[in-house]
């Protein structure tokens, strides 16, 4: 059963130039990851990283590739690795930028999006992944009456055709959720928070603490366990979603006062929010893979790089890796860069390289620092 929640302003979020011309295909992808991999030059081992992961990959070095940002909350990969999509939560902008992260320019702002003071505004961003053929971006924003999910169209230069597919998400000053990602199956997964009325993550008819399985137009994905838009319920506050190589389904939450969650999601489940915080032997609810206190997490992006999730932490200001074990266990968390780059919002894996985009999040509301001072940086995987 959660504990009695802090007092916290935030209610935690914790509550808490011009672009080159490029080749496009395959060998634009190679050559990206490539010229990022260069560029993760390898330094001695960093100050706070973990030991030696036991196998696969870990993070070697950090090279600091675009500042100038303002919470950037979503990353998303153009299928052919030409470029990354990143959104700016409170400025509701949305910038192309390359892999390499020397430039960038915007590409359009997202209509009727309005910012909560907290965590609301443009967060999550997901690109068709049969882009170009299908031009297709899709976004997740705070809007007057709530949270909405919508999709763009994308010509490569500029976004256009704002469409809303989704309405009705209740928001809040915090617990929006946000995050989008394409699943294998071609459908699109969206989080959800509670916006802080808690009650509403157990109600089946309600799209709020929830895990969301949709179509491309906005409808129930075929198959899904309700019947309706609803894939799994019982959640907090998820920012964090991505898939393995399996195809499983991840997802990472901040919990409230007690425990914050790396869960394996899977249709129908519920995940105990809020009878359960972390740990949970209530019946017919689905217990965490792994806990952390939330000093030490506040999570927000994960992504899934050979064999391990990678978990940016917002209070515990810090890269977690989790190595995947087994059919559905996870190993001992390792924990990198404490402290030294500040609040971490996204992580995203770097198509065709052994690297990773890290996103800080230190303008916002809890970070408070000026506007301005967010950064990307890369990191590489060796």
């Amino acid at each position: 059963m959660p504990g009695k929640s802090r007092s916290r302003s935030r209610s935690r979020s914790r509550s808490r130039s011009k672009n080159r011309s490029r080749p496009t295909g395959r060998g634009v992808a190679l050559t990206a990851a490539a010229v990022l991999t260069a560029v993760l030059v390898t330094p001695a081992a960093p100050a706070g990283a973990a030991s030696p992961a036991p196998e696969g990959n870990r993070p070697t070095g950090v090279t600091p590739l675009s500042d100038g940002w303002t919470v950037p909350w979503g990353t998303a990969w153009l299928p052919d690795g030409t470029a990354a999509l990143v959104t700016e939560r409170d400025a509701a902008r949305v910038w192309r930028v390359s892999p390499y992260g020397r430039t960038r320019k915007p590409i359009g702002t997202v209509p009727e999006t309005q910012a909560t003071g907290g965590e609301g505004g443009l967060m999550g961003i997901a690109v068709d992944p049969r882009w170009p053929s299908h031009p297709y971006v899709y976004v997740m924003h705070t809007s007057t009456e709530g949270n909405r999910i919508a999709r763009m169209t994308y010509d490569g230069s500029s976004l256009g055709g704002y469409t809303v597919l989704v309405r009705g998400i209740k928001k809040a000053r915090y617990h929006n959720g946000g995050r989008l990602a394409f699943g294998p199956d071609g459908h699109l997964y969206a989080t959800t928070g509670d916006a802080q009325d808690r009650k509403l993550a157990q109600d089946k008819d309600s799209l709020n603490g929830k895990i969301l399985r949709l179509t491309r137009d906005g409808g129930p994905a075929p198959g899904n366990p309700f019947g309706t838009l609803v894939y799994s319920l019982g959640h907090r506050n998820p920012q964090g979603l991505a898939f393995d190589r399996r195809g499983r389904l991840w997802e990472a939450e901040l919990g409230d006062a007690l425990h914050d969650e790396l869960n394996l999601v899977e249709p129908g489940r519920n995940y105990g929010w809020p009878l359960c915080e972390g740990p949970c032997d209530e019946p017919g609810m689905t217990a965490p893979k792994r806990t952390w206190g939330v000093e030490e997490a506040s999570p927000s992006g994960i992504a899934v790089v050979d064999g391990a999730i990678y978990m940016a932490a917002l209070k515990g200001a810090r890269l977690w890796r989790v190595p995947l074990r087994g059919k559905d266990t996870v190993g001992t968390p390792e924990a990198y860069y404490t402290g030294r780059y500040g609040r971490l919002r996204t992580v995203t894996a770097v198509p065709g390289a052994a690297a990773l985009w890290l996103t800080t999040s230190n303008a916002d509301d809890t970070g408070g620092a000026p506007d301005g001072t967010d950064r990307i940086l890369g990191v590489r995987l060796g």
